[in-house]
């Protein structure tokens, strides 16, 4: 494997983090690094916002456990049995949690690009959140991405535009047990679709 190769392989979503703080100047690296990524019309629509306050934190971890609850209510029998056992984040553990958020309809770029197809910026903000995040890895880094969350709920908890569009809630620190699996692969969750890895042609 090449080094990039490598770094794409021990990628992980990471759950389970060391108590240890990452450095204020390598977080500074991080989103230096993230702010690198293309963006539509040179839009950089994105806003990483550093959530360091305890009351925000434990809103967002019930408004996690309120939005997980609700998730395994929907399911059935072995597969919420199964769900119920997994850890689907690392809010307690993670040092740092930094939310991510677009601002869809920037006056940078001039729109530019996003006449015909204006969801460009919420892919330019996922793109600098895979930025952030294979930069962190090849630091040593973990970030785990915590998707079971009420979006309106979190804007209103961290007090920012109510237009920004949420988009990611990372948890980061350094993991306990890097791995090149993804965890969910090997709890038996799912598994990699070779499918996935064929073109389709036409």
């Amino acid at each position: 494997m090449t080094p990039a190769e490598r770094l794409f392989a021990w990628r992980r979503d990471v759950r389970h983090f060391r108590p240890d703080p990452v450095a204020a100047w390598e977080l500074d690296r991080l989103l230096e690094t993230a702010n690198r990524a293309p963006s539509v019309g040179l839009s950089e629509p994105w806003r990483f916002v550093r959530v360091d306050t305890p009351a925000r934190r434990n809103a967002i971890r019930a408004n996690f456990l309120t939005s997980n609850a609700q998730d395994l209510a929907g399911r059935e029998g072995e597969d919420a049995r199964h769900y119920a056992t997994l850890k689907l984040a690392g809010l307690d553990e993670a040092p740092h949690h930094i939310a991510v958020f677009c601002e869809t309809d920037p006056s940078q770029g001039r729109g530019l690009g996003r006449a015909t197809m204006p969801e460009t910026t919420t892919w330019s903000a996922v793109m600098a959140v895979h930025t952030f995040w294979l930069a962190a890895a090849e630091r040593g880094i973990g970030v785990g991405w915590v998707s079971i969350l009420d979006p309106t709920d979190v804007r209103r908890t961290l007090c920012v535009d109510p237009d920004w569009q949420f988009i990611a809630y990372l948890c980061v620190g350094y993991p306990k047990q890097p791995s090149d699996t993804p965890e969910l692969e090997r709890l038996g969750w799912e598994h990699r679709n070779p499918a996935r890895r064929r073109w389709i042609w036409r």
